[in-house]
């Protein structure tokens, strides 16, 4: 018998080249894999329709986001508001298909297709009103920061919709606990990402790299801290890699006395891998705890040392793959000590036995599969 599934994205998921979508696209596809038929609707949003969607997808529509600014006003969370198509709703409707809502944007019909005996999922890509908390702390422009603490308030209110889900698909510990409290209906699937196995290359490489889309303030604030107070009086080569670098990051580094920090903006994907695989460090700092960051899942199956804080780590279930540091003199430490030391074949062999058990994307998809269906 052919399963065939309804999937509901946020964004066109591809190319999967940050957070959300990367989960979105490999889920996708190893779905495909396993023999299910996958129905597509996608929401755009600053990404153009996607002819390599075909390959893993039986059907695809598109449909726009109503970004008007008078959804900023109305009770429901802008994220949620514009994305209201009611030719969503009617190729719903069509049949009685499981349905997939990718993240709590993607709602809007939720309640209304559940008035029907209907199987309904939401892959939970974070506990929303808290990364929206996070990204109002993070942001010096008033008027994002005041849109952020709306955007906030609303999700906290709205996120009671997720009752009427068959089941919430939490991407993180943390997230699980909080929906299991509150809902008592999530079950924990780890991010699906592109990697069948680890490409560590051993030995050593010659420089640290921070890497994430530098147009996002947690980021654009982290980068900056690590500039102004890591790399300002220590003579390690320090790579800065994104997309669309916020002017606050070139400024900081025209600022500081060395010249060992170097920022490469929009780098392709090849290319980023090839900075994760390269550098002799991957150091991911974080001012916001929210889901499980991607960016850390490339850097452990492609990348060396890796050092974060405890807002990246915190209840992945990765801790012991990593180095921790939470305060400058402790981060300044760890990089001048892990900076000569060689990574090697058992420090990959550790880290294959705990990403396998933890990651690994068929198990995940079969996981899936059981539960859908």
């Amino acid at each position: 018998m052919i399963k065939s599934l309804h999937i509901v994205s946020f964004n066109v998921p591809y190319p999967p080249d940050y957070g959300g979508v990367i989960d979105v696209f490999y889920k996708i596809k190893a779905l495909k894999e396993c023999g299910v038929n996958v129905i597509l609707h996608c929401y755009k949003y600053g990404r153009k329709d996607a002819l390599e969607l075909k390959n893993i997808c039986s059907e695809i529509y598109y449909y726009k986001r109503k970004k008007l600014a008078s959804s900023a006003l109305k009770k429901l969370p802008f994220i949620v508001a514009t994305r209201n198509s009611e030719l969503l709703l009617k190729r719903l409707q069509n049949d009685n298909l499981p349905i997939l809502f990718e993240g709590l944007h993607t709602t809007f019909w939720l309640k209304e297709l559940c008035k029907t005996n209907r199987k309904i999922f939401v892959r939970a890509h974070n506990v929303e009103h808290q990364y929206y908390r996070g990204l109002a702390k993070a942001e010096s422009n008033v008027f994002k920061k005041m849109f952020f603490k709306s955007e906030s308030r609303k999700l906290y209110k709205y996120e009671s919709t997720l009752r009427n889900a068959s089941k919430i698909f939490s991407i993180s510990q943390n997230d699980n606990q909080h929906f299991n409290l509150k809902y008592g209906n999530s079950i924990l699937i780890s991010a699906f990402h592109p990697y069948q196995k680890l490409d560590i290359k051993e030995g050593r490489g010659d420089y640290v790299l921070f890497h994430g889309d530098l147009s996002v303030s947690d980021n654009i604030k982290s980068a900056v801290f690590l500039i102004e107070n890591i790399f300002n009086n220590i003579n390690i080569p320090f790579i800065i890699a994104g997309k669309n670098p916020d002017i606050k990051i070139v400024k900081a580094i025209k600022c500081i006395k060395n010249n060992n920090v170097q920022l490469i903006s929009n780098p392709v994907h090849n290319k980023m891998n090839e900075l994760i695989s390269n550098a002799h460090i991957n150091l991911l700092y974080s001012f916001q705890s929210s889901g499980i960051k991607l960016k850390l899942i490339n850097s452990l199956y492609c990348g060396r040392h890796c050092i974060v804080n405890n807002n990246i780590i915190e209840n992945t279930g990765l801790k012991e793959l990593c180095y921790i540091s939470n305060n400058v003199e402790n981060l300044k430490k760890q990089v001048l000590n892990l900076f000569n030391i060689s990574f090697n074949n058992n420090d990959i062999a550790h880290r294959k036995a705990i990403l396998s058990d933890k990651f690994d994307v068929k198990a995940n998809a079969l996981k899936l599969c059981d539960l859908i269906f």
